[in-house]
């Protein structure tokens, strides 16, 4: 049962219990499936009418009117010259730091001899075109540009696409350090799109009567959004390639009497900042350490910039505290939960977080906060949401590369199984595949 602690978090005790948590913990309730249902009319407009669409749409839910799609090569290279330098020296850390961890990502083909004349092969093909949303709603992430288009590059994608929402106070184009992270990482093809009519114009195309009302369709759409874009992915997938349906954004903290409660707090707020709907998980087997914690959020969410949209965030059904028995208790919790941000401030952390098998990312100890991650560790912060990472990564140069077999046997090599391949061909009643080796031998 949930109750309040202090006004700010929810308690949920599971000292004794040997049931499966997943049912138990907190998380945030989106019904994709409505989402879909709302924005269909949109994406299938787009569809059938391009820019058009694009343009009514945008102004509808931005409040911008779009005289073109593409932002002018311009006004990307005149927000680089105007970005602060100390905004531009710290993506260009970003850049150089994920550019590092991303190229050791990179794929080699791999060559198998199965018999002699006959070997598999598998090449690592990139997408050739790839499309990459940047959202730019409550915040504006020029970071996930960086996120998004390093992997692209190190994986050798020929194309890369951006689309970010048209700011009104940017004169309808995006965020201007939005366009200083494009000029900074190479791309010029950036488009004042956002919402689920970006995701339906990246994976249908646009075809309007200008060259900036133009945009081809993408092979492979990534990056984060707001529920209206991940309803839209849903959509598309299939005709394009998605990276995941991102839902917010969440962090667990497994933490022991050890942890530092104004670190454990003020990254339980961090990742509140972002939405009303982000979720905030403390797992402990430490009372007094929730009584800690619970004393510094009390101090720390009235002071910071974002304190309504903090509290909302942290008294929703999403967050909250989870009380175990042990540490061991603790592992089965954060496993189920399988956030998109794990952080482990424990004892003996590195060897807790060696164990963990289901996390978006895993951050450890004291010095390593999620806030690192986000910017600076040169790790990917595009994860997946929403217990995805059950089953799915985080993006990385895999996410833009096929894997492609590459069969060749010689005469000999053939012959030599042919039998066997009759064989099974007869037994799953398709006579014709093994009609298709023996004819090779005149049989």
């Amino acid at each position: 049962m949930a109750l309040r602690l202090g006004g700010v978090l929810n308690r949920i005790d599971l000292r004794g219990s040997h049931r499966d948590p997943r049912g138990l913990l907190p998380r945030a309730q989106l019904d994709v499936s409505v989402a879909v249902e709302r924005i269909r009319p949109v994406v299938e407009a787009v569809h059938d009418h391009g820019f058009s669409a694009i343009r009514e749409a945008t102004e509808r839910f931005d409040g911008v009117t779009l005289e073109r799609l593409r932002v002018p090569a311009a006004a990307i290279a005149a927000a680089v010259e105007h970005l602060e330098a100390d905004v531009r020296a710290a993506l260009e850390v970003v850049i150089e730091r994920a550019r590092k961890v991303h190229a050791d990502q990179r794929r080699t083909d791999v060559t198998t001899k199965v018999v002699p004349g006959g070997t598999v092969t598998e090449r690592f093909i990139p997408v050739r075109r790839v499309g990459l949303y940047v959202p730019g709603g409550l915040a504006v992430y020029p970071s996930t540009v960086v996120m998004n288009v390093v992997p692209a590059q190190e994986a050798g994608v020929e194309a890369l696409v951006v689309a970010s929402p048209p700011q009104k106070e940017n004169g309808g184009l995006p965020d201007s350090r939005v366009l200083a992270a494009c000029a900074l990482l190479g791309v010029d093809e950036v488009y004042a799109v956002g919402g689920a009519q970006a995701i339906a114009m990246l994976g249908y195309g646009s075809d309007g009567a200008g060259e900036g009302d133009r945009c081809e369709p993408v092979d492979v759409i990534t990056g984060p959004g707001n529920i209206w874009v991940t309803a839209a992915k849903r959509m598309l997938r299939g005709t394009v390639g998605i990276d995941a349906e991102a839902g917010p954004t969440e962090i667990a903290i497994l933490a022991d009497d050890t942890a530092d409660p104004r670190h454990v707090a003020a990254d339980l707020i961090s990742q509140a900042e972002h939405d009303p709907l982000a979720a905030s998980v403390l797992v402990t087997d430490s009372e007094a350490l929730i009584d800690a914690v619970e004393a510094e959020l009390l101090r720390q969410v009235p002071v910071t910039k974002h304190a309504a949209r903090v509290q909302t965030a942290l008294a929703g059904e999403q967050s909250g505290v989870v009380l175990v028995d042990d540490l061991e208790q603790g592992l089965r919790v954060v496993d189920a939960y399988a956030a998109e941000h794990l952080e482990i401030q424990t004892r003996d952390a590195r060897e807790w977080a060696l164990r963990v098998r289901n996390a978006g990312a895993i951050f450890v100890g004291a010095w390593s906060p999620v806030s690192l991650g986000d910017y600076a560790a040169g790790s990917n912060h595009v994860l997946p949401t929403g217990g995805c990472a059950r089953h799915s990564s985080g993006l990385s140069v895999q996410s833009f590369l096929r894997g492609v077999h590459v069969i060749e046997y010689d005469e000999a090599a053939l012959r030599d199984v042919a039998g066997h391949v009759v064989a099974l061909a007869n037994a799953e009643d398709l006579p014709a595949h093994g009609d298709a080796v023996r004819a090779r031998f005149g049989a």
